[in-house]
Formats: C-alpha cells, structure tokens, sequence
C-alpha cells in the first residue's frame, strides 16, 4: 500500500498506552498522518484530552451517557468532532471510506469484532490485539487473505520476527529456508522471585514490569508469561509456524525483541531500546523508515545479553497455551476467556495471584474444545467460558 497523500488513520484503543505511543508518533510526523477517528471506551477525559490535541472526525465512547456529555464539551470548546458510542460505533469508524489505516489496539476479546471490520473493509491493520488471533485465528486469517487487507504485527515480539523474516515472505514458513522463530520475554517482575513468595503477589507488584510501560491486564499476563503464550499463538497465525517451530527464550534485558532461525545457521535479531514507539513507527511507515522519538539503543551501555529457558514451575501459563494451540479449534478462545476473568479477578482482589494459572486449567478440562466455523460460534464459545471461568472464581473465594 502506498500513500501518495497523508495517511488517514483510526485508533482503536487510543487512551491506553499503545494508543499514546501510536498519537505520538504521529504529533511527530504532521505531515504524513490525520486522525480520523478515536475510541476511548471509559476512559472519557483522556479521550477529550486527545481529541483537543488531534481533532479527529469521530471519537467513540462505550456509554451514550458519557457520549452526550463528551458532546457537550466539544461544542463548549468548538471542537466539530462526532461522538459515537457502543460497540457498533467501532466497526463504523474502523471501515470508514475516507481511513487508509486502522491501529487496532483495543484490549481482549472486545477488539476482535472492530478489527475484524477493518480487515473486510480492506484496510492497512495494524495488529497490536493478540486475543484477535487466540480467539479467530483461522477465521481471522481466512478473511485477510479474502478481502486483500494488509497485516501488520505491532507486538514488539511479532514486528521483530516480521523484519527479521525474508523481504518477500509470502506465509510459507518452511519454503523460505526458516527453521523457526525464537520469542524473546523479560521474564516479567516474577524472573528470580522465590517460588514460595508467588502465593502473596499483589496486582500492584505484577504490574511493575521491569522493562516495559503497559496497561495493567498486559503487565499481569507479563508476570504470568499468559502474554507470551498467547503471542505464540499469534506467530502461528501470522507466519504460518507450526507450534515445535516456536520457541521461547528469557532475555531479561529486552534488547533483542525477537529472532528467526534459518536453515543455514543464520539466526538474525531485531534489537532496540524497549519501547513501543519503535514497531509502531516502523508499522506506520512501512515500507519505509521514520523517526520513532526512541533513544539510540547503546550495545556499550548494556555490556552483555543473557538467555535461558523459562521455568515452566514458574511460568504454568506458558504451557496451558502451548497445549490450547496444540488442541486447536475452540481451545485458544476457552484459554484467552478464562485468563481474562482470572486476571480481571485478581486485579479486582477476588482471586489469588497462582489460582490465575488454576482458573485456565479448569475451564480447559471442562469445556471440551469444538470446531468454530463462524464468528458466531467463536463469542458463543466466549461466553460460555467466561461465565464458567467467572464460576470457578466464585468457587475459589469460598
């Protein structure tokens, strides 16, 4: 794809840290990006903060309540922006004629039908929603290649391997001489933690992440390494991997984001400083390069990189998504349910930190994996999980 004229984007998710991250990159490049569109969910005032800033066409809220009020502020301030709210809202402004790009950024399952409309509607996607592809992977795929949409991976992981795969990589893993693709993961704030103290986790320790500045439902799947298992799935969708071709490793300086391996020996590496402006420039302005605002990553600085395999004792939740890839079907959208009422109980206080991993463990030997034909089947499956996932929490508080 390329853009002759500014790039007119929406941003799905654009009060969370991904959103920020993709709103400064643009301020940084005025000339090549317009803001058409963005959503906030809740988060009211920071979506009229931004709004003020960029002036986009559309914002989009959850509430109409808190749409009207919004609406009320724009014209108080002279802004023309339109607001939307509701879930319907967002697969308008995600297909909208006049948007080139759609920054799909919106945490969990509630990302998938607003992404999925921008695939259809043909747009250039920015892929920051893994649980898009955990939940739909097939159907999602299935409808990329359908409607000619362009993919493109923003999870610092998955944009790493894209760079490091071949220019002309066409989804034929083995044919292009890749031997397998290497995950790198920090290891979280957990990495050296006792094994006895992890019963006593409070969600203000799991969303300390060492490395990275996230939302607090991805620092938790960062302690549990949840994050990591569910970007393998991701990489299978992506790049066509088989699941023995993806391999995890523990870098806890969060350098080098991801490698692939070829045949010949040749492993190449994506490095960089930890910062998700870098993939969402490179994303923004592919094929070309732009200024991310990121330091200069300094190799004398670090001094040495480490490596090691994760502890599987430790990290329980890495497994369960190898074994819910490997299950196929329905077992991805039962493993990504289950983890998000688990995690949304725990940072609520309702549910220990190690029962997070135990939550997934029993929806999976409860609901057996099916066949998803269709995305009706795929939130039916959802539902279904969730109010077991929410059973077996009440279960646990007993």
């Amino acid at each position: 794809m390329e853009f002759p004229r500014k790039q007119k984007l929406t941003v799905l998710g654009a009060s969370g840290s991904i959103g920020a991250s993709t709103l400064d990159v643009v301020l940084q490049h005025p000339e090549r990006f317009e803001v058409v569109a963005l959503s906030g969910h809740a988060r009211v005032d920071e979506l009229s903060r931004l709004c003020l800033i960029h002036r986009p066409r559309y914002a989009v809220v959850a509430d109409a309540g808190d749409a009207k009020r919004l609406a009320a502020d724009f014209t108080a301030a002279g802004l023309a922006t339109e607001v939307l709210a509701g879930p319907a809202a967002l697969e308008e402004v995600a297909a909208l004629d006049e948007v080139d790009t759609v920054m799909a950024a919106i945490v969990g399952a509630a990302g998938l039908a607003p992404t999925l409309a921008a695939v259809r509607a043909g747009k250039r996607v920015l892929l920051a929603n893994k649980e898009v592809l955990v939940m739909a992977g097939a159907l999602f795929m299935a409808e990329v290649q359908r409607s000619g949409a362009q993919l493109l991976p923003i999870d610092s992981e998955h944009n790493a391997v894209f760079q490091s795969l071949p220019a002309d990589y066409s989804g034929s893993f083995v044919a292009k001489g890749v031997r397998r693709i290497l995950l790198t993961a920090s290891g979280g704030p957990f990495l050296d933690t006792p094994l006895a103290q992890l019963a006593g986790v409070t969600p203000l320790q799991a969303c300390a992440h060492p490395n990275w500045v996230m939302g607090r439902k991805i620092s938790v799947d960062s302690a549990t390494m949840m994050n990591k298992g569910l970007e393998v799935i991701e990489a299978h969708w992506l790049f066509n991997a088989p699941a023995e071709r993806i391999e995890v490793v523990i870098h806890p300086q969060s350098v080098i984001h991801s490698l692939v391996e070829y045949v010949d020996g040749s492993v190449l590496a994506q490095l960089g400083n930890p910062d998700m402006r870098t993939p969402i420039a490179h994303a923004l302005a592919y094929p070309e390069r732009i200024a991310a605002g990121v330091a200069p990553l300094d190799l004398f600085a670090i001094g040495q990189l480490n490596f090691s395999r994760p502890d599987l004792l430790r990290f329980p939740c890495l497994p369960l998504a190898y074994q819910a890839l490997s299950a196929g079907g329905s077992a991805p959208t039962l493993l990504n349910a289950a983890n998000e009422i688990a995690v949304a109980a725990f940072l609520d206080g309702r549910l220990p930190y190690l029962r997070i991993a135990d939550t997934i463990v029993a929806i999976l030997a409860e609901i057996p994996a099916v066949a998803v034909p269709d995305l009706a089947a795929v939130k039916a499956i959802d539902e279904q999980a969730r109010s077991a996932a929410k059973a077996v929490v009440a279960r646990w508080q007993k």
